[in-house]
């Protein structure tokens, strides 16, 4: 292979990446948001040191996984990148469950 097919082959592979990443930032960026809208939503009721604790945690999981993720990965090829990612974006979405299950069935818990 020519070196010229090596560098082409490369630029692709490094658009395909960033690609993979735009659509992962999109994904991530969503659960911060839902996050926080939750979090201003139930502000409104009054917290306590517990529910405060549980849903700032909620807001940063998402970023706290999205960099692990990168940062694990981001020397590997397009395909081992998007499996990270997409595993990283289904450990936010189970944690996001379980913070929903408990404000839907201890809401007394998170609140004052």
């Amino acid at each position: 292979m020519s070196e010229q097919q090596q560098v082409s082959s490369r630029e692709r592979l490094g658009i395909l990446k960033t690609l993979i990443l735009g659509v992962s930032v999109l994904f991530y960026a969503y659960g911060v948001w839902n996050a926080v809208a939750h979090l201003v939503t139930v502000a409104q009721y009054g917290m306590n040191a517990y529910g405060w604790f549980v849903l700032i945690f909620s807001v940063l999981f998402p970023i706290i996984v999205f960099a692990a993720a990168f940062a694990l990965d981001r020397r590997r090829g397009a395909t081992e990148f998007a499996v990270v990612m997409l595993a990283g974006l289904a450990l936010v979405a189970v944690f996001w469950m379980n913070v929903v299950a408990l404000s839907a069935l201890n809401f007394s818990s998170l609140t004052t």
